[in-house]
């Protein structure tokens, strides 16, 4: 889910930018990724190893991740910048009885974070979320700010995003890609998406199409699409930036049976201590 401010993205159509996710979609539309069953269990056992911990999970969105690291005893504050995916953040929060101090839910930008709180233990950007900030001065921005809330010398970052198909990068461009059927509950909805992708390799960006068809009861056809912009990285870059960002890198695994990283590992997963 996204992190950084800016209405331009919701409109139908347009230009690039950061990724808004239309928030009543959001939960259904990526049920059916089976690697996000994956990391949030990963990371729980992460933190098995040092008891109960205080966690910043940058871009909570709906609470995908921030209410099972709560449920399992950990304190967790969660920022995100679109009020709407955070009010369904309080309504799943609620309805599993947690409350604010259990699970807080806070609208900021990550690359201006500025919380009134103590210093987190953790702090965690899952689900590629990292790869929306395309510009190395909006990384910095948010690595530290980030640092700035984490116990210094102790606190860890945890960073997932994917790897890089060498392959996929050596076309201009992707249409039709992982076409996927969901239902969306509070629209009485049944959508068709499917996914382009423009890559330009100057830039180290990828403009990510969204596109949603669905038929209304009396049969007309919609069609609605958000457009947005990701970067990519390599695993040496990656060791690179945070490392500039005043953070050691502790281990970078490929996927979530904490295998190491090669060509063909679909993602990076890093283990960052705050200096």
């Amino acid at each position: 889910m996204s992190a950084t401010p800016g209405n331009k993205t919701r409109r139908k159509g347009g230009g690039g930018g950061s990724y808004r996710a239309i928030a009543a979609y959001y939960d259904p539309e990526y049920a059916h990724y089976d690697w996000l069953a994956q990391d949030v269990p990963y990371f729980l056992e992460r933190l098995k190893r040092d008891g109960r911990q205080r966690v910043l999970e940058v871009a909570v969105g709906t609470g995908r991740a921030g209410i099972p690291l709560a449920q399992a005893g950990h304190r967790v504050l969660g920022v995100d910048y679109d009020p709407d995916v955070l009010e369904i953040a309080r309504r799943k929060r609620d309805a599993v009885g947690l409350g604010d101090r259990e699970l807080e839910l806070v609208r900021g930008d990550a690359t201006a974070l500025e919380l009134d709180a103590p210093r987190f233990d953790w702090a965690c950007i899952l689900f590629n979320t990292f790869l929306n900030f395309t510009t190395l001065e909006r990384q910095d921005a948010v690595l530290q700010g980030v640092r700035r809330h984490l116990k210094r010398g102790t606190g860890r970052l945890w960073l997932d995003v994917f790897n890089p198909n060498p392959a996929l990068l050596a076309e201009d461009r992707s249409e039709g890609l992982d076409p996927f059927i969901f239902y969306v509950p509070e629209y009485e909805r049944t959508v068709y998406k499917t996914t382009d992708v423009r890559r330009e390799m100057g830039r180290q960006v990828q403009r990510v199409t969204f596109r949603y068809q669905w038929f209304d009861r009396d049969g007309v056809l919609h069609r609605e699409q958000r457009a947005f912009e990701l970067t990519f990285m390599f695993p040496r870059e990656l060791q690179l930036l945070v490392e500039r960002n005043g953070f050691e890198l502790e281990s970078l695994h490929g996927d979530y049976d904490a295998s190491e990283v090669t060509a063909r590992s679909p993602r990076l997963i890093a283990c960052c201590r705050a200096r």
